[in-house]
Protein backbone atom coordinates (compact mmCIF):
# COMPACT_ATOMS: atom_id res chain seq x y z
CA UNK A 1 0.00 0.00 0.00
CA UNK A 2 2.66 2.74 1.05
CA UNK A 3 4.46 1.64 -2.91
CA UNK A 4 1.19 2.05 -4.59
CA UNK A 5 0.33 5.14 -2.82
CA UNK A 6 3.89 7.12 -3.24
CA UNK A 7 3.74 5.79 -7.28
CA UNK A 8 0.08 7.19 -7.70
CA UNK A 9 1.30 10.57 -6.26
CA UNK A 10 4.56 10.65 -8.91
CA UNK A 11 6.89 10.25 -5.44
CA UNK A 12 8.36 7.19 -6.74
CA UNK A 13 8.65 5.65 -10.60
CA UNK A 14 9.30 2.08 -11.30
CA UNK A 15 13.37 2.25 -12.38
CA UNK A 16 13.92 1.93 -16.01
CA UNK A 17 17.01 3.47 -16.55
CA UNK A 18 19.84 1.50 -17.38
CA UNK A 19 21.91 0.42 -14.23
CA UNK A 20 25.39 -1.64 -14.92
CA UNK A 21 26.27 -4.17 -12.89
CA UNK A 22 23.35 -4.29 -10.67
CA UNK A 23 22.50 -7.77 -9.16
CA UNK A 24 18.15 -8.14 -9.64
CA UNK A 25 16.79 -10.41 -6.90
CA UNK A 26 13.97 -12.72 -8.59
CA UNK A 27 11.02 -11.18 -7.60
CA UNK A 28 11.79 -7.63 -6.28
CA UNK A 29 10.96 -4.64 -8.22
CA UNK A 30 13.27 -1.13 -7.84
CA UNK A 31 12.02 2.45 -7.85
CA UNK A 32 13.71 5.59 -7.64
CA UNK A 33 12.49 9.18 -6.69
CA UNK A 34 12.56 11.76 -9.78
CA UNK A 35 12.79 14.50 -7.07
CA UNK A 36 14.96 12.58 -4.51
CA UNK A 37 15.29 10.32 -1.55
CA UNK A 38 14.14 13.39 0.28
CA UNK A 39 10.76 13.89 -1.40
CA UNK A 40 9.62 10.91 0.29
CA UNK A 41 9.94 12.28 3.74
CA UNK A 42 8.28 15.57 2.56
CA UNK A 43 4.86 13.68 1.35
CA UNK A 44 4.95 12.10 4.88
CA UNK A 45 5.42 15.09 6.32
CA UNK A 46 3.22 16.95 4.67
CA UNK A 47 0.42 14.14 5.18
CA UNK A 48 0.72 14.57 9.01
CA UNK A 49 -1.45 17.22 9.26
CA UNK A 50 0.74 19.96 11.29
CA UNK A 51 3.94 18.50 12.01
CA UNK A 52 5.91 21.55 13.43
CA UNK A 53 9.60 20.45 12.44
CA UNK A 54 12.68 22.02 13.49
CA UNK A 55 15.80 21.01 11.50
CA UNK A 56 19.41 20.97 12.62
CA UNK A 57 18.83 20.05 16.23
CA UNK A 58 21.56 18.36 17.89
CA UNK A 59 19.99 16.53 20.52
CA UNK A 60 22.89 16.29 23.16
CA UNK A 61 20.62 14.79 26.89
CA UNK A 62 17.51 13.61 27.74
CA UNK A 63 16.56 13.54 31.58
CA UNK A 64 13.30 13.05 33.17
CA UNK A 65 11.82 16.18 34.59
CA UNK A 66 8.50 16.39 36.56
CA UNK A 67 6.74 13.13 34.61
CA UNK A 68 8.19 14.31 31.13
CA UNK A 69 11.12 14.04 28.92
CA UNK A 70 13.15 17.14 28.87
CA UNK A 71 15.67 17.67 25.64
CA UNK A 72 18.89 19.45 25.39
CA UNK A 73 20.35 20.56 22.35
CA UNK A 74 23.80 22.17 21.21
CA UNK A 75 22.08 25.14 20.78
CA UNK A 76 18.89 27.14 22.50
CA UNK A 77 17.16 26.09 25.64
CA UNK A 78 16.16 22.64 26.62
CA UNK A 79 12.37 21.55 25.76
CA UNK A 80 9.95 19.09 27.62
CA UNK A 81 7.79 16.18 25.54
CA UNK A 82 5.57 13.72 26.72
CA UNK A 83 7.01 11.17 24.53
CA UNK A 84 10.47 10.98 22.77
CA UNK A 85 10.87 8.76 19.68
CA UNK A 86 14.35 8.44 18.70
CA UNK A 87 15.93 7.23 15.53
CA UNK A 88 19.12 8.26 14.51
CA UNK A 89 21.86 5.76 14.42
CA UNK A 90 21.89 3.30 17.49
CA UNK A 91 25.70 4.41 18.32
CA UNK A 92 24.45 7.78 18.53
CA UNK A 93 21.55 7.08 21.03
CA UNK A 94 24.77 5.54 23.41
CA UNK A 95 26.18 8.67 23.06
CA UNK A 96 23.31 10.54 24.70
CA UNK A 97 23.93 12.43 28.34
CA UNK A 98 21.59 12.54 31.33
CA UNK A 99 19.40 10.31 32.95
CA UNK A 100 18.79 8.17 29.73
CA UNK A 101 22.50 6.57 30.24
CA UNK A 102 20.68 4.86 33.39
CA UNK A 103 17.54 4.29 32.30
CA UNK A 104 18.74 1.49 29.71
CA UNK A 105 19.07 -1.63 31.05
CA UNK A 106 22.07 -4.12 30.82
CA UNK A 107 20.81 -6.52 28.27
CA UNK A 108 19.41 -3.57 26.03
CA UNK A 109 22.82 -1.64 26.53
CA UNK A 110 24.11 -4.94 25.31
CA UNK A 111 21.86 -5.37 21.70
CA UNK A 112 21.91 -1.55 21.33
CA UNK A 113 25.46 -1.84 21.41
CA UNK A 114 26.04 -5.06 18.78
CA UNK A 115 24.52 -3.01 16.24
CA UNK A 116 26.97 -2.23 13.65
CA UNK A 117 27.08 0.13 10.16
CA UNK A 118 29.21 0.34 7.20
CA UNK A 119 30.89 3.89 6.06
CA UNK A 120 31.77 5.64 3.07
CA UNK A 121 31.84 9.32 1.34
CA UNK A 122 29.50 10.06 -1.04
CA UNK A 123 30.89 13.05 -3.76
CA UNK A 124 28.22 15.02 -5.41
CA UNK A 125 29.82 16.36 -8.54
CA UNK A 126 27.26 19.33 -10.35
CA UNK A 127 27.42 20.48 -14.50
CA UNK A 128 25.81 23.78 -15.96
CA UNK A 129 22.67 22.94 -17.51
CA UNK A 130 24.02 21.94 -21.17
CA UNK A 131 26.45 20.01 -20.09
CA UNK A 132 27.01 16.77 -21.96
CA UNK A 133 28.23 13.44 -20.13
CA UNK A 134 29.03 11.09 -22.47
CA UNK A 135 28.26 7.58 -21.24
CA UNK A 136 25.63 4.71 -22.35
CA UNK A 137 24.33 4.19 -18.56
CA UNK A 138 22.67 5.80 -16.22
CA UNK A 139 24.59 3.97 -13.09
CA UNK A 140 27.19 1.82 -12.61
CA UNK A 141 28.05 -0.59 -10.09
CA UNK A 142 32.06 -1.22 -9.69
CA UNK A 143 33.80 -3.94 -8.75
CA UNK A 144 37.16 -3.97 -9.20
CA UNK A 145 38.66 -0.92 -7.84
CA UNK A 146 39.82 -0.16 -4.50
CA UNK A 147 38.35 3.43 -3.89
CA UNK A 148 34.88 3.56 -5.90
CA UNK A 149 31.67 1.43 -6.01
CA UNK A 150 28.87 2.99 -7.40
CA UNK A 151 28.21 6.01 -10.12
CA UNK A 152 25.25 7.61 -11.08
CA UNK A 153 24.55 10.56 -13.20
CA UNK A 154 21.87 11.42 -11.34
CA UNK A 155 19.56 13.51 -13.85
CA UNK A 156 19.41 10.36 -16.48
CA UNK A 157 18.77 7.96 -13.52
CA UNK A 158 15.46 9.69 -12.29
CA UNK A 159 14.65 10.27 -16.06
CA UNK A 160 14.60 14.28 -15.66
CA UNK A 161 17.07 14.84 -18.06
CA UNK A 162 16.44 18.43 -19.78
CA UNK A 163 18.32 21.32 -21.03
CA UNK A 164 17.54 23.79 -18.23
CA UNK A 165 18.46 21.69 -15.62
CA UNK A 166 22.13 20.78 -15.50
CA UNK A 167 23.20 17.37 -14.87
CA UNK A 168 24.77 15.64 -11.60
CA UNK A 169 27.17 13.02 -11.17
CA UNK A 170 26.96 10.99 -7.28
CA UNK A 171 30.10 8.62 -6.43
CA UNK A 172 29.71 6.31 -3.16
CA UNK A 173 32.79 4.79 -1.79
CA UNK A 174 33.24 1.18 -1.06
CA UNK A 175 32.81 0.15 2.82
CA UNK A 176 36.46 -0.42 3.00
CA UNK A 177 37.83 3.10 1.51
CA UNK A 178 35.40 4.28 3.61
CA UNK A 179 36.41 3.43 6.89
CA UNK A 180 39.78 3.61 6.05
CA UNK A 181 40.14 7.38 5.57
CA UNK A 182 37.42 7.94 7.71
CA UNK A 183 39.16 9.91 10.32
CA UNK A 184 40.99 11.65 6.97
CA UNK A 185 41.52 15.16 5.72
CA UNK A 186 38.29 15.78 3.72
CA UNK A 187 39.74 17.75 1.22
CA UNK A 188 42.88 15.10 0.63
CA UNK A 189 39.74 12.40 0.45
CA UNK A 190 37.73 14.18 -2.40
CA UNK A 191 41.02 14.61 -4.10
CA UNK A 192 41.68 10.44 -3.84
CA UNK A 193 37.91 9.86 -5.20
CA UNK A 194 38.52 12.17 -8.02
CA UNK A 195 41.41 10.77 -9.04
CA UNK A 196 39.69 7.22 -9.04
CA UNK A 197 36.75 8.31 -10.90
CA UNK A 198 39.28 9.88 -13.81
CA UNK A 199 40.57 6.69 -14.64
CA UNK A 200 36.87 4.93 -14.31
CA UNK A 201 35.35 7.59 -16.62
CA UNK A 202 38.00 9.91 -18.29
CA UNK A 203 35.49 11.82 -20.58
CA UNK A 204 33.77 13.18 -17.14
CA UNK A 205 33.56 17.18 -18.01
CA UNK A 206 35.02 19.37 -15.23
CA UNK A 207 31.89 20.37 -12.84
CA UNK A 208 31.22 23.47 -11.69
CA UNK A 209 31.29 22.60 -8.10
CA UNK A 210 31.64 19.52 -5.80
CA UNK A 211 30.31 18.45 -2.62
CA UNK A 212 32.26 15.36 -0.40
CA UNK A 213 29.87 14.38 2.38
CA UNK A 214 31.37 11.54 5.00
CA UNK A 215 28.35 9.17 5.69
CA UNK A 216 29.89 7.57 9.11
CA UNK A 217 26.75 5.36 9.61
CA UNK A 218 25.61 4.24 6.24
CA UNK A 219 24.00 1.25 6.41
CA UNK A 220 23.25 -1.30 8.95
CA UNK A 221 25.57 -4.37 8.33
CA UNK A 222 24.33 -5.99 12.20
CA UNK A 223 21.12 -4.88 13.38
CA UNK A 224 19.37 -5.64 16.99
CA UNK A 225 18.87 -8.65 17.71
CA UNK A 226 15.74 -10.47 15.99
CA UNK A 227 15.04 -7.21 14.14
CA UNK A 228 12.38 -6.04 16.09
CA UNK A 229 11.59 -2.62 14.89
CA UNK A 230 11.11 -1.23 17.85
CA UNK A 231 12.34 -0.52 21.60
CA UNK A 232 10.94 1.17 24.57
CA UNK A 233 13.53 2.44 27.28
CA UNK A 234 11.22 3.89 29.26
CA UNK A 235 6.98 3.34 29.62
CA UNK A 236 5.69 6.36 31.57
CA UNK A 237 6.42 8.50 30.26
CA UNK A 238 7.19 7.03 26.99
CA UNK A 239 11.23 6.98 25.64
CA UNK A 240 11.25 4.68 22.72
CA UNK A 241 13.57 3.98 19.44
CA UNK A 242 13.68 2.34 16.38
CA UNK A 243 14.85 3.23 12.71
CA UNK A 244 16.62 0.86 10.23
CA UNK A 245 19.23 -0.16 13.24
CA UNK A 246 16.52 -2.48 14.52
CA UNK A 247 15.84 -3.87 11.11
CA UNK A 248 17.73 -3.59 7.80
CA UNK A 249 18.80 -0.50 5.62
CA UNK A 250 16.09 -0.46 2.73
CA UNK A 251 13.00 1.39 2.39
CA UNK A 252 11.10 -1.78 3.57
CA UNK A 253 13.20 -1.65 6.29
CA UNK A 254 12.14 1.68 7.28
CA UNK A 255 8.41 1.50 6.50
CA UNK A 256 8.70 -1.94 9.12
CA UNK A 257 10.37 0.02 11.60
CA UNK A 258 8.11 2.26 11.35
CA UNK A 259 4.83 0.34 11.52
CA UNK A 260 5.99 -1.19 14.83
CA UNK A 261 6.87 2.43 16.43
CA UNK A 262 3.34 3.85 15.33
CA UNK A 263 1.79 0.66 17.11
CA UNK A 264 3.71 0.74 20.55
CA UNK A 265 3.15 4.83 20.39
CA UNK A 266 -0.26 4.14 20.00
CA UNK A 267 -1.06 1.62 22.55
CA UNK A 268 0.39 4.14 24.85
CA UNK A 269 -1.82 7.18 24.22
Amino acid sequence: SFYEELLSHGILEPLTAPIEGMVVKEGSCNYMAPQGISSVVKYYLKQSAGADVSYEQHVTCISLRDGKWEVSRKMGPPEQFDIVILTMPVPQILQLQGDIVNIINESQKQQLESVSYSSRYALGLFYEAGTRIDVPWAAQYITDNPCIRFISIDNKKRNIESPEIGPSVVVHTTVTFGSKYLDSDPAEVQQLILSHLERIVPSLPKPASIKCQKWRYSQVTKAVPNCPGQMILHTQPLLICGGDGFTRSNFDGCIDSAMSLAEAVKSHL
